[in-house]
C-alpha cells in the first residue's frame, strides 16, 4: 500500500484557481483509474477531473463552494498493489453479510387518544378551525374527555396530529439551506457587478407582429427540411440591421479604461435556461448569416448549453444579448445586461388582441419588446431611436430583406 497525493493541475489557459463544484467519490470511497473524481469551475467552464490512480479515498483538499489553487492537495488516497487489490476483493467476497439483529420482544402500540365523537371544542377552537379548513369531526382531541383543543390543531398544522378531512392549506416545511456555488455564484456575482456598475435604464415598446407571424409559418411550411423559425431568428436579423446606424449600441464598455469598443460585427449572446442556471452562448457574425443558418445555430449552442459541453469561446465574446422567456414572456420585463454590453433587448410574449386600425376594431398579434442600456455610453433619444428601428422592421417583415 501506498499514498498519492494528487495535486489540482491546470485546467486550461495558465489557469490559477479553480472553485470545487462536486465530488463524485467521499471519503472512504474507491475509486478506479480515470474514473470521474470531482468537478471544478474555472471562469465560466466546468472541467470534470478523472483520478489518475485506483486508490482510497483518505481526505479532500476543498469542499465543494471551495476555491483550490492549481499545484495545491487536492485529494489524499491510498493505493493497492495488484496483489493486495484481489485480496481484498477475495476477502470482501468470502465474508458473510452480518445478520440482522432479533429484537427480544415487540413493544406494544400506545393507546390512541380517544376520538371525539361529537367534536367537542370551543367556539374559538372552532372559528380557528373553520378559518383554516379543519373538519373537527376527523380531529382526535386530547383535552379532557376528548376536547378538541388549540394544541390539537397546532399539531395539524405541522404534520404530528390526525389527518384533515379537507386540507386546502398545505402543512409549512422545514427551512433548507442551499450553498449557492458553482454556475450559480458565479451568475450572482456578475448579475451584482452589472447592477453595482451599470446605470441602467428601461425601454419598453410594443409591436405588431401579425405580417411577421403570417410570414414566420409560411416559410415554416413552405421549407420543412429547413431548421423551424421562431421569431428569434427574425429578431436577430433585426437587430443585425438596425445596429449598422446604431454603432454606439453594438458595443462593449470598458470603464476603467473609459473606451467604448464598438463591435464590427454583431455576435448575439442569446440568454439561454439551463439546469446549472442562466447561461449565453454567442451567435457569431450574425449578419452574415440567414434566417435558417441563425436558426441552426441557436438550436446548437442552446443543446450545447444545457448538456454542459459548451466552449469557453461559445460564452464568450457577445457585443449584444437577446434574452427571451418564452411562452412565460409575460407583459414586459426589465433585463439585466450582460456585462460589458451596452444594450439588450427582451422579447414577451405575443398576444391576440383588439387594436385600433384605421378606425376599425380589429385583432391583431402584439408583442412587447423590453430593452436595458447603459446609460452612461446610450443617450435615451438613440436608445428610443434604435427600437423604434426595431420595431419598423419587425411590423414591415419585407424590410428585412432589402438592403
Amino acid at each position: 500500500m501506498g499514498r498519492y497525493t494528487f495535486k489540482l493541475p491546470d485546467v486550461g489557459e495558465g489557469t490559477a484557481e479553480a472553485e470545487v463544484v462536486a465530488w463524485h467519490a467521499a471519503v472512504g470511497d474507491m475509486v478506479d483509474e480515470d474514473a470521474p473524481l470531482v468537478d471544478v469551475m474555472t471562469d465560466k467552464a466546468t472541467v470534470e477531473i478523472t483520478s489518475p490512480v485506483r486508490g482510497k479515498v483518505l481526505s479532500l483538499g476543498a469542499q465543494p463552494g471551495e476555491m483550490a489553487v492549481v499545484g495545491a492537495p487536492l485529494v489524499e488516497l491510498e493505493t493497492l498493489d495488484e496483489e493486495a487489490e484481489e485480496f481484498a476483493e477475495k476477502v470482501a467476497e468470502a465474508t458473510p453479510e452480518p445478520a440482522a439483529p432479533v429484537a427480544d420482544a415487540a413493544p406494544e402500540p400506545m393507546p390512541e387518544p380517544p376520538r371525539s365523537p361529537g367534536a367537542q371544542a370551543a367556539p374559538a377552537v372552532r372559528s380557528r378551525a373553520e378559518a383554516l379548513g379543519i373538519d373537527l369531526a376527523g380531529v382526535r382531541g386530547t383535552g379532557p374527555r376528548g376536547r378538541i383543543t388549540h394544541e390539537d390543531l397546532d399539531a395539524i398544522l405541522t404534520g404530528g396530529g390526525s389527518a384533515r378531512a379537507k386540507a386546502p392549506f398545505a402543512a409549512p416545511r422545514a427551512d433548507e439551506q442551499v450553498k449557492v456555488i458553482g454556475l450559480r455564484r458565479r451568475i450572482a456575482e456578475k448579475m451584482a457587478e452589472a447592477k453595482r456598475r451599470i446605470p441602467h435604464f428601461g425601454y419598453v415598446e410594443e409591436v405588431d407582429v401579425t405580417e411577421l407571424e403570417e410570414l414566420r409559418r409560411h416559410l415554416n411550411q413552405a421549407h420543412p427540411d429547413r431548421p423551424r423559425l421562431t421569431l428569434l431568428p427574425f429578431l436577430m436579423r433585426a437587430v443585425a440591421k438596425a445596429v449598422a446606424d446604431f454603432p454606439q449600441i453594438n458595443a462593449r464598455y470598458d470603464d476603467e479604461a473609459g473606451v467604448v469598443t464598438r463591435s464590427g460585427a454583431v455576435h448575439i449572446g442569446i440568454a439561454v435556461q439551463t439546469d446549472a442556471g442562466l447561461m449565453v452562448p454567442v451567435v457569431r457574425n450574425a449578419e452574415a448569416r440567414d434566417l435558417w443558418e441563425n436558426a441552426a445555430e441557436l438550436v446548437r449552442l442552446a443543446h450545447a448549453a444545457r448538456e454542459g459541453t459548451a466552449t469557453r469561446e461559445e460564452l464568450s465574446g457577445s457585443s449584444i444579448t437577446i434574452t427571451s422567456l418564452g411562452p412565460l414572456g409575460g407583459v414586459s420585463h426589465f433585463p439585466v445586461m450582460n456585462h460589458p454590453e451596452v444594450a439588450i433587448l427582451g422579447p414577451n410574449r405575443i398576444i391576440e388582441r383588439p387594436v385600433v386600425r384605421q378606425g376599425q376594431i380589429v385583432a391583431r398579434r402584439m408583442m412587447n419588446v423590453s430593452s436595458a442600456f447603459d446609460h452612461r455610453v446610450v443617450d435615451g433619444q438613440e436608445a428610443a431611436e434604435f427600437i423604434q428601428r426595431i420595431k419598423a422592421l419587425l411590423e414591415h417583415p419585407a424590410a428585412l430583406f432589402v438592403d
